[in-house]
């Protein structure tokens, strides 16, 4: 009896290593344009090829701008690393999505279009040159962040050299309230084990709330697993895959796709499988969650407290006082977007909130589409005229305010609720601005309140 991961792992185990690690076959590899320039360089200087290009995919997220994605962008930075990436992807034969380019059409973030594409499958290996990678684990997959070097590897060899994991299983029972969704399930994981409990392992996601949730709520659970501390993060592959999957262009189709939902079915976990730890979170018991702190795992309930003994490194970066609420707390920029929350769910339900509705008059609000297919379709929808007409700012698709790798940055110390992943100094572009992570639905709320507010209560009220 095995687990998901211990399955995928020994399908593609090369070899064991005299270091004790294991060499890893790699079935997917993505690229972007800011991990991978030193990496192309380092197979050039070697007179290396890519021996199996078809398995790699790149694509333009970091970097790019969002304002305006017109080639060549206005941005000097952003047009000479994209012109790299694409210079790299001609001379070793990998397919690239970049805005104004063939592919531009496919253009997002990495962890977006690998899924929307149909690349991402269950029982596959993936890494990429990205600490989020674990976001594809939502469809039953192993997925790896990796270094520039660990690029290198990949592009030359097709293989990684990598530590054996331990498993933990998180089993989360119950019903979410509504008003709650999986960004307040996976903030509450990880307030709950701590943003290294899972140093050492891979998290294996199940329970009744998970085995419900859609493949976009799967994946921002598995995205923040490496905040967390995990070095991978994954769902048992099981209908809702399948379904997620039928028909995308790079899953298999007709005939070879009912062959392969019979094997994804055989990889997932066995149910007497042997866990190295096993958690259970009651779901019923979290409420709107949004962190206070510079790290994840730095959070409360939107009607709890800030401990008295908290971190006071953090409580006088953020401007917190031990015991004092976060609820209230004014906002200057509300974020929705990333490889967290940039899905078209994530902007259905941010929606809802500012549906007839406006903006506070001293917030700045952006959405980013995390994907040029998810703004088409949100476009098609009408979501970006609720948005636009609210006050939003509706964006090319990207990074963006992320990492803020681009020209969408906090200034001084603007306080950002954001949909993100990471909240740590200077993440967001400001070396003292600041970040509170929390749900696309609470930061609309908080975008249209001006301060951080209990979304429950507008999605009470019916808009005149």
């Amino acid at each position: 009896m095995h687990t998901l991961f211990h399955k995928v792992w020994n399908a593609h185990a090369v070899r064991t290593l005299a270091s004790g690690q294991t060499q890893l076959f790699v079935g997917l590899h993505l690229v972007h344009e800011v991990t991978s320039p030193q990496a192309f360089d380092m197979v050039r200087q070697h007179g290396w090829r890519v021996p199996y290009p078809e398995r790699t995919f790149a694509t333009v997220d970091h970097i790019v701008p969002t304002s305006s994605q017109k080639r060549p962008f206005i941005d000097l930075t952003a047009e000479q690393m994209t012109s790299a990436l694409e210079g790299n992807c001609r001379e070793f034969g990998i397919t690239l999505y970049a805005p104004g380019g063939d592919g531009g059409d496919n253009q997002g973030i990495v962890h977006v279009i690998g899924p929307e594409l149909g690349l991402t499958q269950p029982g596959m290996t993936i890494a990429c040159g990205d600490s989020h990678t674990s976001t594809h684990g939502a469809l039953g997959a192993i997925a790896f962040g990796i270094g520039t070097s660990q690029v290198r590897d990949v592009l030359a060899s097709q293989c990684l050299a990598l530590d054996p994991l331990k498993v933990r299983r998180i089993e989360v029972t119950g019903r979410l309230r509504p008003g709650v969704f999986a960004k307040d399930v996976i903030l509450t994981i990880i307030r709950r084990l701590g943003v290294n409990g899972g140093v050492g392992f891979a998290y294996e996601y199940a329970g009744p709330t998970i085995e419900g949730m859609t493949i976009d709520e799967r994946m921002t659970i598995c995205n923040m697993s490496i905040e967390g501390g995990a070095r991978a993060g994954y769902v048992n592959p099981d209908d809702t895959t399948f379904a997620f999957l039928e028909g995308r262009r790079f899953a298999p189709q007709g005939a070879a796709f009912g062959r392969a939902v019979e094997w994804w079915r055989q990889i997932a976990s066995d149910a007497g499988a042997t866990y190295d730890d096993v958690v259970t979170i009651d779901a019923s018991a979290i409420e709107p969650t949004v962190t206070w702190g510079i790290n994840p795992g730095q959070s409360v309930g939107i009607h709890e407290s800030i401990a008295a003994n908290a971190d006071p490194e953090a409580l006088a970066f953020m401007g917190f006082s031990g015991g004092a609420p976060v609820e209230g707390t004014r906002i200057d920029v509300a974020f929705i977007g990333s490889c967290t929350n940039g899905r078209l769910s994530d902007l259905e339900e941010a929606a809802k909130v500012v549906r007839g509705r406006r903006v506070a008059s001293h917030v700045q609000a952006l959405v980013v589409p995390g994907s040029q297919a998810v703004r088409r379709a949100a476009e098609a929808r009408g979501l970006d005229e609720i948005f636009t007409k609210a006050g939003f700012e509706w964006r090319g698709a990207g990074c963006s305010m992320c990492l803020a790798m681009n020209p969408d940055k906090l200034e001084g110390q603007q306080v950002c609720a954001s949909s993100s992943n990471r909240n740590f100094k200077g993440r967001q572009g400001s070396p003292t601005g600041r970040t509170l992570l929390m749900s696309p639905a609470m930061v609309a709320a908080a975008a249209v309140a001006g301060e951080v507010v209990d979304v429950r209560e507008m999605l009470e009220e019916v808009p005149a």
